[in-house]
């Protein structure tokens, strides 16, 4: 018996790595899956020493994996062997971490394992493509499932490049903001200090309050930019533990409008994701696991967890969510609706469509909202520090 590293998380959604002995990483995922448990990855004690340290702090870049799939899949509709295809596609490969990865599921695939084990292996290719392998293994119909999973990342990928570029002009506009305040308080202000020191002139209040400011900041500018980088690599840190992540992830849905936004996210994200693992044959309680670990909300994970548990249990799942409080009552009652009708694929896609055009707009009328404001705030503070500046030189004048 080998050794295994297991990362799992228990009904209440607490996270646990440990080391365990078994014959191989599926037997050691199955035992703790029928335990009840939701098994986040399992890999050989030896890779996660050794031969798979060159991988850590890597991140598998997700168009260069989709488009190996697409690949892959045409090459395996063609009638190709899997590993006469990835032959091919690894000789082709232009990525060289993914060319890593593929090299060593082939060599995996040579020596006997199964696709998607083989996939699973590698610690970081999504589990949601890897049981999606399994599922087509166990059917017969990789391409079917392989398709699926195509069209899935394609409509995810599409979503949040949205986001992305409705994001790109508020961004822009406060980093523009915070870099024209840092130059007035560190440079213009400072310089008419100096001014005003030589002219020996009595300043008004607002005046002098500003100048301070600013003298301050240009002495203190370096301490606070460093306080600011270990707040925030500490914060970092804090967001990765159990507890962080809970405390930040209850914070962020909370806030009035963000928080509504995220959640709407997180729904439709989750809706499409089991949608399409039900599709490619994979049973309810199973699928559900896989689709809740995906989510980054750690609220929905455990949730997620909570009602699959439930599920298990013989409850439906519309009732399982709605125990949880977590999903909006119009999802639920949709969830509910294709349950009792044997649609429920193709109701959670509905759910995933509906919820990915409501962030859509609410986001829109956010931005519709923020980016004005923004300006005027600008346009306040600087007039502000401005009318402190040149008041002095006007009473000046005019005496």
């Amino acid at each position: 018996m080998a050794e295994f590293v297991i990362k799992i998380a228990d009904e209440r959604g607490h996270l646990h790595q440990q080391v365990e002995h078994g014959y191989s990483e599926a037997e050691v995922r199955d035992r703790f899956s029928s335990q009840g448990y939701l098994v986040y990855w399992v890999k050989p004690q030896g890779l996660l020493s050794g031969g798979m340290s060159f991988r850590r702090g890597r991140r598998l870049k997700q168009a260069s994996f989709l488009v190996f799939n697409q690949q892959f899949l045409t090459l395996v509709r063609a009638g190709l062997p899997i590993l006469n295809a990835l032959e091919l596609l690894i000789k082709r490969q232009k990525d060289a971490y993914l060319r890593t990865i593929l090299e060593n599921v082939r060599e995996r695939v040579r020596g006997g394992e199964l696709l998607s084990d083989a996939f699973a292996a590698q610690g970081m290719i999504p589990k949601i493509y890897t049981t999606t392998l399994m599922a087509g293994e166990k059917s017969g119909n990789i391409d079917e499932v392989l398709t699926r999973y195509i069209n899935f990342q394609r409509l995810a990928m599409t979503f949040r490049k949205k986001l992305a570029v409705s994001l790109i002009y508020p961004v822009l506009l406060i980093s523009v903001v915070l870099i024209m305040v840092t130059f007035l308080f560190t440079y213009v202000v400072p310089k008419f200090a100096e001014l005003f020191n030589s002219l020996d002139a009595k300043l008004p209040e607002i005046t002098l309050f500003m100048l301070a400011v600013g003298q301050n900041a240009q002495k203190y500018a370096p301490f606070v930019l460093v306080g600011l980088v270990v707040t925030g690599l500490v914060l970092w840190r804090w967001k990765n533990t159990d507890g962080g992540a809970d405390r930040i992830d209850r914070v962020v849905l909370s806030l009035p409008l963000l928080g509504e936004i995220r959640l709407k996210h997180q729904v439709s994200a989750f809706s499409r994701m089991l949608s399409t693992l039900l599709q490619g044959g994979l049973p309810l309680v199973p699928a559900l696991e896989t689709a809740g670990a995906s989510m980054t909300s750690r609220r929905i994970l455990k949730g997620v967890m909570r009602a699959s548990v439930r599920v298990r249990e013989g409850q439906g799942l519309a009732n399982s969510l709605e125990e949880q409080s977590i999903f909006p009552d119009l999802a639920v009652e949709m969830i509910e609706v294709g349950e009792s009708t044997g649609a429920l694929p193709a109701m959670l896609n509905s759910v995933a469509e509906f919820y990915e055009e409501d962030v859509q707009t609410a986001l829109s009328a956010s931005l519709a909202l923020i980016e004005p404001l923004i300006l005027i705030i600008m346009a306040i503070f600087v007039g502000a520090v401005l009318i402190s500046l040149y008041l002095p030189i006007f009473t000046l004048g005019v005496h």
